[in-house]
């Protein structure tokens, strides 16, 4: 009896060993994958940053004055950036992609938040734009340009190129900063 007593015991005792490693593992292997979602989103947003983009722009951080691109931004970069933004506020900001228009970005956004709060996630994020579709509200996104520049821009369709739009943009409003400009222009 005292034999089969030892017995259970020592089972008993491997057991809960072996479940205690067991955690151990998976609570260390739970974390890996993780971070790896989050390394390949940053190398995905990174590798849709447009090429004609300045160095600036590539890095896709406000941190340094420049905005996010809304089609290409990790949801580190936008929990690190917006202030008291949560993860809620990424998932919705996901669901829309990719946004074609600034206005498409206030109607889909303006559904879980109010105006002002709207108005505060822009001065983060940009919606790229498109120099042969994008309407006058998403290019007014470039600092520096108003109404009657954006309508000015769109009347003078089609562009052969980024470089053309940029030109025309220089004829019309020469106080624009064209390398912050080019940063919110698509690839082409």
């Amino acid at each position: 009896m005292k034999k089969l007593q030892k017995q259970i015991t020592g089972l008993i005792a491997t057991g809960l060993f072996g479940m205690l490693v067991l955690a151990a593992c998976t609570a260390t292997n739970s974390s890996a994958p993780a971070a790896a979602p989050t390394q390949a989103a940053a190398t995905v947003a990174e590798s849709a940053t447009p090429a004609n983009a300045p160095a600036d722009a590539s890095t896709d951080t406000a941190t340094d004055g420049a905005k996010l691109n809304l089609n290409t931004v990790t949801e580190e970069q936008l929990l690190s950036t917006i202030p008291d933004f949560g993860n809620r506020m990424v998932r919705e900001f996901f669901e829309y992609r990719p946004y074609v228009s600034i206005q498409q970005f206030r109607q889909e956004i303006g559904k879980y938040v109010d105006e002002a709060q709207v108005a505060d996630y822009e001065q983060y994020v940009y919606v790229p734009i498109n120099v042969n579709e994008s309407d006058a509200a998403t290019i007014m996104q470039i600092a520096g340009v108003d109404q009657a520049v954006a309508d000015a821009l769109i009347a003078a369709r089609p562009y052969a190129s980024n470089a053309a739009f940029l030109t025309k943009l220089t004829e019309l409003a020469p106080t624009v900063d064209q390398a912050a400009a080019e940063s919110y222009l698509e690839a082409q």
